[in-house]
């Protein structure tokens, strides 16, 4: 079964002194393209989590980010005593008629003049957001299940029109050639040349079967159901299928070349278009 490109997931973690949420959202790419936003105090843990996503994400524009919302009580305050004594000072110099005590309520509302700290990571906090980490991901690849369920029908439903298209060259085949050997014919009674009835009857043969289309026909047919074969098998996924989907569009273009036929063109034309949509929807297959 496949999986598309495209999905979204996200795990809440719930702890005594802060919230953590974790979202994870994925686009189409090549290769896995991952990009992270954490906060400073788990930095040191980035490249764990990016393996974790590595394993299990595979391939994608992959958008990791953690949002970390702390309890008051979770801070711990304390005066920057250095700090403070430098803004009064500088104060004293500006306006030195003002007492400290006067100063001090101007200078308490100064950038930084009080520190926040949290204690050191963890393990066992780091274990809990390890498995929020695992459960976001986890509702990302279910997204990316359910919408594979859907390109897997749409998918289906392109390659079956390709077939369905091609049960309809079969009505032009003798059309076709019995009107290549009238058109040859009265080119020829135009020129009014003579000519070596035999040669031309093998020259003919030759030409006929250069613009025999069976194996084409053959050929088509496989790779369109081994296309189908490959969307319902375990681990599909859309590089192969966008390797059928070139195969497909080889055998197409060479009917196309060859049919010298009006209606052949016109369902050549529908099976071409029929392919953009296999090719377009494959590149977001996982």
């Amino acid at each position: 079964m496949i999986a598309s490109m495209t999905g979204y997931g996200k795990s809440v973690l719930e702890l005594p002194e802060k919230k953590i949420t974790i979202e994870i959202r994925s686009l189409n790419s090549k290769t896995l393209d991952l990009n992270t936003r954490i906060p400073s105090y788990y930095r040191e843990k980035e490249l764990e989590i990016r393996n974790i996503i590595s394993e299990k994400v595979q391939r994608g524009k992959v958008d990791f980010a953690m949002q970390v919302e702390l309890n008051p009580a979770a801070r711990t305050q304390k005066l920057n005593a250095d700090l403070i004594k430098q803004y009064i000072v500088d104060f004293k110099q500006i306006t030195p008629d003002v007492s400290e005590a006067d100063l001090l309520p101007v200078v308490m509302r100064m950038p930084d003049v009080m520190n926040f700290s949290q204690e050191d990571l963890s393990d066992e906090e780091w274990s809990a957001i390890r498995e929020t980490v695992i459960e976001a991901i986890n509702a990302l690849n279910t997204y990316r299940a359910d919408e594979g369920a859907v390109l897997e029908k749409e998918l289906t439903s392109y390659v079956e029109n390709i077939l369905q298209l091609l049960t309809q060259v079969d009505q032009f085949e003798g059309e076709r050639i019995v009107t290549i050997k009238e058109r040859f014919t009265k080119r020829l009674e135009e020129l009014k040349a003579e000519i070596d009835q035999n040669r031309y009857e093998q020259e003919m043969i030759y030409f006929l079967e250069k613009l025999d289309i069976t194996e084409e026909k053959v050929r088509l047919k496989n790779n369109c159901e081994y296309f189908i074969q490959q969307i319902n098998e375990e681990g599909s996924n859309g590089k192969k299928l966008g390797f059928i989907s070139q195969e497909i569009g080889r055998e197409i273009n060479t009917l196309g070349s060859k049919s010298n036929h009006a209606d052949m063109q016109k369902i050549v034309v529908q099976m071409k278009d029929e392919l953009e949509k296999i090719k377009e929807q494959s590149l977001n297959v996982l």
